[in-house]
Protein backbone atom coordinates (compact mmCIF):
# COMPACT_ATOMS: atom_id res chain seq x y z
CA UNK A 1 0.00 0.00 0.00
CA UNK A 2 1.21 3.61 -1.24
CA UNK A 3 2.25 6.30 1.73
CA UNK A 4 -0.11 9.63 2.11
CA UNK A 5 1.32 12.42 2.43
CA UNK A 6 -1.24 15.39 3.04
CA UNK A 7 -3.17 13.04 1.65
CA UNK A 8 -1.91 12.59 -1.51
CA UNK A 9 -0.97 8.92 -2.51
CA UNK A 10 2.85 8.35 -2.88
CA UNK A 11 4.99 5.54 -4.41
CA UNK A 12 6.94 4.54 -0.93
CA UNK A 13 7.03 1.23 0.81
CA UNK A 14 9.04 1.23 4.07
CA UNK A 15 12.30 2.34 2.63
CA UNK A 16 12.13 1.99 -0.86
CA UNK A 17 10.38 4.94 -3.25
CA UNK A 18 10.09 8.46 -2.92
CA UNK A 19 7.91 11.24 -3.27
CA UNK A 20 6.92 12.59 -6.27
CA UNK A 21 7.87 15.97 -7.38
CA UNK A 22 7.00 16.51 -11.22
CA UNK A 23 3.14 17.18 -12.30
CA UNK A 24 0.93 13.75 -12.42
CA UNK A 25 -2.52 12.70 -12.96
CA UNK A 26 -3.77 12.22 -9.25
CA UNK A 27 -6.69 10.27 -10.32
CA UNK A 28 -5.06 7.60 -12.05
CA UNK A 29 -2.72 7.12 -9.08
CA UNK A 30 -5.88 6.46 -6.51
CA UNK A 31 -7.13 4.23 -9.04
CA UNK A 32 -4.16 2.68 -9.07
CA UNK A 33 -2.84 2.17 -6.12
CA UNK A 34 -0.85 -1.49 -6.28
CA UNK A 35 0.46 -0.11 -10.00
CA UNK A 36 2.21 2.93 -8.20
CA UNK A 37 3.26 1.32 -5.32
CA UNK A 38 3.53 -2.47 -6.56
CA UNK A 39 3.19 -5.18 -4.03
CA UNK A 40 6.71 -6.72 -2.54
CA UNK A 41 5.92 -9.52 -4.84
CA UNK A 42 5.79 -7.98 -7.84
CA UNK A 43 8.63 -8.72 -9.72
CA UNK A 44 10.15 -8.85 -13.66
CA UNK A 45 8.60 -7.70 -16.65
CA UNK A 46 4.89 -8.49 -17.59
CA UNK A 47 3.05 -7.43 -20.41
CA UNK A 48 0.73 -4.63 -19.62
CA UNK A 49 -2.72 -6.47 -18.87
CA UNK A 50 -5.34 -3.00 -18.43
CA UNK A 51 -6.91 -0.96 -20.41
CA UNK A 52 -9.71 1.49 -19.81
CA UNK A 53 -12.58 2.20 -22.38
CA UNK A 54 -12.51 5.39 -21.11
CA UNK A 55 -9.20 6.00 -22.82
CA UNK A 56 -11.05 5.18 -25.70
CA UNK A 57 -12.04 7.33 -29.46
CA UNK A 58 -15.84 7.05 -29.10
CA UNK A 59 -17.74 7.06 -32.65
CA UNK A 60 -21.04 9.59 -31.25
CA UNK A 61 -23.83 9.16 -33.86
CA UNK A 62 -26.89 10.18 -33.57
CA UNK A 63 -29.01 7.02 -32.36
CA UNK A 64 -26.44 6.69 -29.63
CA UNK A 65 -22.28 5.75 -29.59
CA UNK A 66 -19.46 2.92 -30.12
CA UNK A 67 -15.62 2.39 -28.63
CA UNK A 68 -13.72 -0.46 -29.33
CA UNK A 69 -10.73 -1.82 -27.28
CA UNK A 70 -8.65 -4.18 -29.75
CA UNK A 71 -5.37 -5.28 -30.35
CA UNK A 72 -4.42 -1.60 -31.06
CA UNK A 73 -5.17 0.06 -27.66
CA UNK A 74 -3.77 -3.55 -25.72
CA UNK A 75 -1.01 -5.18 -27.32
CA UNK A 76 -1.57 -8.22 -25.31
CA UNK A 77 -5.20 -9.53 -26.87
CA UNK A 78 -4.53 -10.56 -29.82
CA UNK A 79 -7.06 -13.03 -29.58
CA UNK A 80 -10.29 -11.09 -28.65
CA UNK A 81 -11.48 -7.43 -28.86
CA UNK A 82 -14.33 -5.61 -28.02
CA UNK A 83 -16.57 -2.95 -28.16
CA UNK A 84 -19.09 -1.03 -25.63
CA UNK A 85 -22.06 -0.07 -27.56
CA UNK A 86 -25.21 2.28 -26.15
CA UNK A 87 -28.28 2.76 -28.42
CA UNK A 88 -31.10 5.50 -27.58
CA UNK A 89 -34.35 4.07 -27.39
CA UNK A 90 -35.50 2.95 -31.13
CA UNK A 91 -31.99 3.64 -32.51
CA UNK A 92 -30.78 1.28 -34.77
CA UNK A 93 -27.14 -0.61 -35.00
CA UNK A 94 -27.87 -1.49 -39.05
CA UNK A 95 -28.12 -4.83 -40.65
CA UNK A 96 -24.34 -5.79 -41.48
CA UNK A 97 -22.00 -8.74 -40.96
CA UNK A 98 -18.87 -9.61 -40.14
CA UNK A 99 -15.67 -12.20 -40.80
CA UNK A 100 -15.41 -12.55 -36.68
CA UNK A 101 -18.37 -14.16 -34.71
CA UNK A 102 -19.94 -11.64 -31.99
CA UNK A 103 -20.90 -12.60 -28.11
CA UNK A 104 -22.34 -9.68 -26.47
CA UNK A 105 -23.25 -9.35 -23.21
CA UNK A 106 -26.38 -6.91 -22.21
CA UNK A 107 -25.51 -4.09 -19.32
CA UNK A 108 -28.88 -2.27 -19.49
CA UNK A 109 -32.19 -1.56 -20.89
CA UNK A 110 -33.22 -3.86 -24.19
CA UNK A 111 -33.21 -4.59 -27.50
CA UNK A 112 -34.75 -6.75 -30.32
CA UNK A 113 -31.98 -8.71 -32.23
CA UNK A 114 -32.25 -10.23 -35.94
CA UNK A 115 -30.35 -12.63 -38.01
CA UNK A 116 -30.56 -15.37 -40.49
CA UNK A 117 -28.59 -18.42 -41.38
CA UNK A 118 -27.14 -20.02 -44.52
CA UNK A 119 -30.19 -21.81 -44.81
CA UNK A 120 -32.46 -19.11 -44.69
CA UNK A 121 -33.97 -19.95 -41.23
CA UNK A 122 -33.93 -16.56 -39.21
CA UNK A 123 -34.03 -15.57 -36.19
CA UNK A 124 -35.72 -12.64 -34.00
CA UNK A 125 -35.81 -12.30 -30.29
CA UNK A 126 -35.70 -9.43 -27.04
CA UNK A 127 -32.94 -9.10 -24.89
CA UNK A 128 -32.44 -7.58 -21.47
CA UNK A 129 -30.50 -7.29 -18.68
CA UNK A 130 -28.20 -10.40 -17.95
CA UNK A 131 -28.52 -12.01 -21.97
CA UNK A 132 -26.28 -13.08 -23.83
CA UNK A 133 -26.29 -13.37 -27.13
CA UNK A 134 -23.84 -14.66 -30.60
CA UNK A 135 -23.90 -14.61 -34.50
CA UNK A 136 -21.57 -17.01 -36.08
CA UNK A 137 -18.93 -15.56 -38.47
CA UNK A 138 -20.67 -14.26 -41.43
CA UNK A 139 -24.01 -14.41 -40.53
CA UNK A 140 -26.28 -10.82 -41.07
CA UNK A 141 -27.36 -9.71 -37.79
CA UNK A 142 -28.91 -6.41 -36.40
CA UNK A 143 -29.78 -4.71 -33.15
CA UNK A 144 -32.63 -2.26 -32.24
CA UNK A 145 -32.65 -0.92 -28.83
CA UNK A 146 -36.61 -1.40 -27.34
CA UNK A 147 -37.65 1.21 -23.87
CA UNK A 148 -35.57 2.54 -22.12
CA UNK A 149 -32.82 1.99 -24.55
CA UNK A 150 -29.78 -0.28 -24.23
CA UNK A 151 -26.35 -0.47 -23.33
CA UNK A 152 -24.24 -3.54 -23.85
CA UNK A 153 -20.49 -5.39 -24.66
CA UNK A 154 -19.72 -6.94 -27.70
CA UNK A 155 -16.83 -9.05 -28.35
CA UNK A 156 -15.65 -10.47 -31.03
CA UNK A 157 -12.81 -13.75 -31.47
CA UNK A 158 -10.11 -11.69 -33.24
CA UNK A 159 -7.85 -8.91 -31.04
CA UNK A 160 -7.78 -6.94 -34.98
CA UNK A 161 -11.64 -6.54 -35.22
CA UNK A 162 -12.65 -3.15 -35.70
CA UNK A 163 -16.32 -1.48 -35.06
CA UNK A 164 -15.32 0.50 -37.83
CA UNK A 165 -14.93 -2.15 -40.99
CA UNK A 166 -17.97 -3.50 -40.89
CA UNK A 167 -20.06 -5.35 -43.88
CA UNK A 168 -22.97 -2.50 -43.95
CA UNK A 169 -26.26 -2.96 -46.24
CA UNK A 170 -26.22 0.68 -46.93
CA UNK A 171 -22.28 1.05 -47.10
CA UNK A 172 -22.88 -2.26 -49.94
CA UNK A 173 -25.69 -0.65 -51.42
CA UNK A 174 -24.14 2.76 -51.89
CA UNK A 175 -21.07 1.27 -53.34
CA UNK A 176 -22.65 -0.81 -56.36
CA UNK A 177 -23.60 0.22 -59.50
CA UNK A 178 -27.05 1.71 -59.91
CA UNK A 179 -28.49 -0.91 -63.20
CA UNK A 180 -27.09 -3.43 -60.95
CA UNK A 181 -28.82 -2.86 -57.87
CA UNK A 182 -32.33 -1.71 -59.87
CA UNK A 183 -31.82 -5.29 -61.77
CA UNK A 184 -31.53 -7.12 -58.70
CA UNK A 185 -34.31 -5.48 -56.79
CA UNK A 186 -36.31 -5.36 -60.02
CA UNK A 187 -36.24 -1.40 -58.30
CA UNK A 188 -37.38 2.04 -60.09
CA UNK A 189 -35.29 4.92 -60.37
CA UNK A 190 -37.17 6.63 -58.02
CA UNK A 191 -37.05 4.30 -55.32
CA UNK A 192 -33.02 3.73 -56.46
CA UNK A 193 -33.09 8.09 -55.45
CA UNK A 194 -34.01 7.47 -51.51
CA UNK A 195 -31.30 4.55 -50.63
CA UNK A 196 -28.93 6.19 -48.70
CA UNK A 197 -25.58 7.71 -50.45
CA UNK A 198 -23.15 6.42 -47.42
CA UNK A 199 -23.48 3.69 -44.33
CA UNK A 200 -25.66 4.49 -41.62
CA UNK A 201 -24.16 2.59 -39.25
CA UNK A 202 -26.03 3.19 -35.75
CA UNK A 203 -29.15 5.89 -37.18
CA UNK A 204 -32.30 6.77 -34.14
CA UNK A 205 -36.29 5.60 -35.46
CA UNK A 206 -38.84 4.83 -33.12
CA UNK A 207 -40.11 1.91 -30.85
CA UNK A 208 -40.42 -1.35 -32.68
CA UNK A 209 -43.93 -2.58 -32.36
CA UNK A 210 -44.57 -6.16 -30.68
CA UNK A 211 -42.20 -9.11 -30.98
CA UNK A 212 -44.60 -11.30 -32.48
CA UNK A 213 -45.34 -8.58 -35.05
CA UNK A 214 -41.55 -8.25 -36.50
CA UNK A 215 -41.09 -12.07 -36.50
CA UNK A 216 -41.20 -13.44 -40.03
CA UNK A 217 -42.97 -16.32 -40.65
CA UNK A 218 -41.37 -18.64 -43.43
CA UNK A 219 -40.76 -22.38 -44.90
CA UNK A 220 -37.26 -22.60 -43.86
CA UNK A 221 -38.72 -22.01 -40.21
CA UNK A 222 -35.96 -20.53 -37.15
CA UNK A 223 -32.61 -21.06 -36.65
CA UNK A 224 -31.90 -24.52 -34.97
CA UNK A 225 -29.95 -23.08 -31.44
CA UNK A 226 -31.08 -19.61 -30.21
CA UNK A 227 -28.81 -16.88 -30.92
CA UNK A 228 -29.80 -15.56 -27.41
CA UNK A 229 -29.06 -17.31 -23.56
CA UNK A 230 -30.32 -15.87 -20.61
CA UNK A 231 -27.66 -16.32 -18.38
CA UNK A 232 -29.40 -14.95 -15.18
CA UNK A 233 -31.53 -17.93 -15.33
CA UNK A 234 -29.48 -20.47 -15.10
CA UNK A 235 -28.50 -21.25 -11.25
CA UNK A 236 -25.23 -20.17 -10.39
CA UNK A 237 -22.12 -21.53 -8.56
CA UNK A 238 -22.54 -20.39 -5.45
CA UNK A 239 -19.31 -20.84 -2.45
CA UNK A 240 -18.92 -18.58 0.57
CA UNK A 241 -17.27 -15.15 -1.43
CA UNK A 242 -19.64 -15.01 -4.12
CA UNK A 243 -21.40 -16.67 -7.50
CA UNK A 244 -20.32 -17.27 -11.09
CA UNK A 245 -22.61 -18.07 -14.26
CA UNK A 246 -20.49 -19.99 -16.69
CA UNK A 247 -22.37 -20.34 -20.23
CA UNK A 248 -19.97 -22.28 -23.31
CA UNK A 249 -21.10 -24.31 -26.11
CA UNK A 250 -22.42 -26.99 -23.69
CA UNK A 251 -25.45 -24.68 -22.22
CA UNK A 252 -25.67 -21.88 -25.16
CA UNK A 253 -25.33 -24.29 -28.25
CA UNK A 254 -24.94 -21.40 -30.56
CA UNK A 255 -21.68 -19.94 -28.98
CA UNK A 256 -18.77 -22.09 -30.77
CA UNK A 257 -15.80 -19.94 -30.47
CA UNK A 258 -16.87 -17.94 -27.46
CA UNK A 259 -17.21 -19.00 -23.52
CA UNK A 260 -18.14 -16.87 -21.06
CA UNK A 261 -18.39 -16.65 -16.94
CA UNK A 262 -20.29 -13.77 -15.08
CA UNK A 263 -18.17 -13.51 -11.61
CA UNK A 264 -19.81 -12.28 -8.53
CA UNK A 265 -16.98 -11.36 -5.70
CA UNK A 266 -18.19 -10.24 -2.24
CA UNK A 267 -16.39 -7.15 -0.32
CA UNK A 268 -13.55 -9.19 0.62
CA UNK A 269 -13.65 -12.21 -1.27
CA UNK A 270 -11.51 -13.03 -3.94
CA UNK A 271 -11.86 -15.13 -7.43
CA UNK A 272 -9.47 -17.85 -5.50
CA UNK A 273 -5.98 -18.25 -7.23
CA UNK A 274 -6.35 -20.71 -10.35
CA UNK A 275 -5.43 -20.55 -13.93
CA UNK A 276 -6.78 -21.24 -17.56
CA UNK A 277 -5.61 -24.44 -19.27
CA UNK A 278 -7.50 -23.93 -22.88
CA UNK A 279 -6.25 -20.43 -23.89
CA UNK A 280 -6.56 -16.33 -22.50
CA UNK A 281 -8.48 -14.95 -20.44
CA UNK A 282 -10.13 -11.38 -21.29
CA UNK A 283 -11.95 -9.80 -19.07
CA UNK A 284 -14.69 -6.88 -18.44
CA UNK A 285 -15.35 -4.73 -15.22
CA UNK A 286 -19.10 -4.10 -14.42
CA UNK A 287 -19.19 -2.50 -11.68
CA UNK A 288 -16.91 -2.53 -8.21
CA UNK A 289 -13.58 -2.01 -7.40
CA UNK A 290 -10.85 -5.35 -8.11
CA UNK A 291 -7.15 -6.27 -7.98
CA UNK A 292 -5.37 -8.80 -9.94
CA UNK A 293 -1.69 -9.88 -9.67
CA UNK A 294 -0.76 -12.34 -12.89
CA UNK A 295 2.23 -14.75 -12.10
CA UNK A 296 3.87 -15.25 -15.46
CA UNK A 297 6.08 -17.64 -14.12
CA UNK A 298 10.36 -17.61 -13.96
CA UNK A 299 9.74 -15.27 -11.21
CA UNK A 300 7.92 -12.93 -12.82
CA UNK A 301 4.78 -11.33 -11.67
CA UNK A 302 3.03 -8.13 -11.42
CA UNK A 303 -0.34 -6.43 -9.70
CA UNK A 304 -2.88 -4.10 -11.54
CA UNK A 305 -6.37 -2.70 -10.15
CA UNK A 306 -9.62 -2.23 -12.12
CA UNK A 307 -12.98 -0.65 -12.21
CA UNK A 308 -16.18 -0.06 -13.72
CA UNK A 309 -15.26 0.16 -17.38
CA UNK A 310 -11.72 -1.56 -17.57
CA UNK A 311 -10.71 -4.27 -19.56
CA UNK A 312 -8.29 -6.99 -17.99
CA UNK A 313 -5.98 -9.59 -19.73
CA UNK A 314 -4.42 -13.08 -18.35
CA UNK A 315 -2.20 -15.06 -21.34
CA UNK A 316 -2.31 -18.29 -21.83
CA UNK A 317 -1.90 -20.92 -18.48
CA UNK A 318 -0.97 -18.02 -16.45
CA UNK A 319 -1.90 -17.87 -12.45
CA UNK A 320 -4.29 -15.68 -11.55
CA UNK A 321 -6.82 -14.09 -8.29
CA UNK A 322 -9.15 -11.18 -8.55
CA UNK A 323 -9.65 -9.89 -5.19
CA UNK A 324 -12.88 -7.28 -4.26
CA UNK A 325 -11.13 -4.25 -3.20
CA UNK A 326 -13.83 -2.19 -2.16
CA UNK A 327 -16.94 -2.26 -0.51
CA UNK A 328 -19.56 -3.29 -2.97
CA UNK A 329 -20.25 -6.62 -4.79
CA UNK A 330 -17.54 -6.87 -7.69
CA UNK A 331 -19.14 -7.93 -10.91
CA UNK A 332 -16.92 -8.93 -13.83
CA UNK A 333 -16.79 -10.86 -17.10
CA UNK A 334 -14.48 -13.61 -18.25
CA UNK A 335 -14.21 -14.40 -21.62
CA UNK A 336 -12.32 -17.31 -23.79
CA UNK A 337 -11.58 -17.95 -27.32
CA UNK A 338 -12.86 -21.12 -27.10
CA UNK A 339 -16.04 -23.48 -27.30
CA UNK A 340 -15.67 -24.38 -23.84
CA UNK A 341 -14.83 -22.84 -20.35
CA UNK A 342 -12.35 -25.02 -18.31
CA UNK A 343 -9.99 -23.55 -15.10
CA UNK A 344 -7.63 -25.27 -12.69
CA UNK A 345 -7.94 -24.37 -8.66
CA UNK A 346 -4.53 -24.56 -6.90
CA UNK A 347 -6.69 -25.52 -3.95
CA UNK A 348 -8.38 -28.82 -5.21
CA UNK A 349 -4.80 -29.66 -7.42
CA UNK A 350 -3.57 -29.42 -3.93
CA UNK A 351 -6.36 -31.22 -2.45
CA UNK A 352 -6.28 -34.15 -4.84
CA UNK A 353 -2.45 -34.31 -4.91
CA UNK A 354 -0.88 -37.16 -2.48
CA UNK A 355 -0.79 -35.39 1.10
CA UNK A 356 2.63 -35.59 1.93
CA UNK A 357 4.04 -34.69 -1.23
CA UNK A 358 2.08 -31.74 -0.51
CA UNK A 359 3.45 -31.17 3.07
CA UNK A 360 6.81 -31.73 1.48
CA UNK A 361 6.49 -29.04 -1.10
CA UNK A 362 5.31 -26.27 1.06
CA UNK A 363 6.95 -27.25 4.65
CA UNK A 364 3.63 -27.44 6.22
CA UNK A 365 2.44 -29.64 8.74
CA UNK A 366 -0.66 -31.93 8.94
CA UNK A 367 -3.27 -28.49 9.91
CA UNK A 368 -2.26 -27.19 5.97
CA UNK A 369 -4.43 -29.92 4.52
CA UNK A 370 -7.59 -29.16 6.74
CA UNK A 371 -7.60 -26.18 4.96
CA UNK A 372 -7.67 -27.50 0.89
CA UNK A 373 -10.88 -29.12 -0.32
CA UNK A 374 -11.15 -31.60 -3.12
CA UNK A 375 -14.57 -29.66 -4.61
CA UNK A 376 -14.12 -26.10 -6.69
CA UNK A 377 -14.77 -22.82 -4.77
CA UNK A 378 -14.26 -20.36 -7.25
CA UNK A 379 -14.95 -17.42 -5.57
CA UNK A 380 -14.25 -17.45 -1.23
CA UNK A 381 -14.61 -15.27 1.54
CA UNK A 382 -11.24 -13.83 3.17
CA UNK A 383 -10.86 -15.54 6.19
CA UNK A 384 -12.33 -15.15 9.53
CA UNK A 385 -10.36 -12.59 11.85
CA UNK A 386 -9.23 -14.44 14.90
CA UNK A 387 -9.97 -12.64 18.73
Amino acid sequence: MSEKQNGIPQPIRGEKGATVKIPRNLERDRQNPDMLTPPETDHGTVSNLKYSFSDTHNRLEKGGYAREVTVRELPISKSLASVNMRLKPGAIRELHWHKEAEWAYMIYGEARITSVDAEGRNFTEDVTEGDLWYFPSGLPHSIQALEPGAEFLLVFDDGSFSENSTFQVTDWLAHTPEEVVLKNFGMTKEQFDKLPEKEKYIFQKGIPGSLECDKVKTEQGEVPNSFKYELLKQEPITSSGGQVWIADSTNFKASKTIASALVKVDPGAIRELHWHPNTDEWQYFISGKARMTVFASDGHARTFNYQAGDVGYVPFAMGHYVENTGDEPLYFLEIFKSDHYADISLNQWLAVTPKQLVLDHLDQGEDFLKLLDTEKHPVIAAPKKED
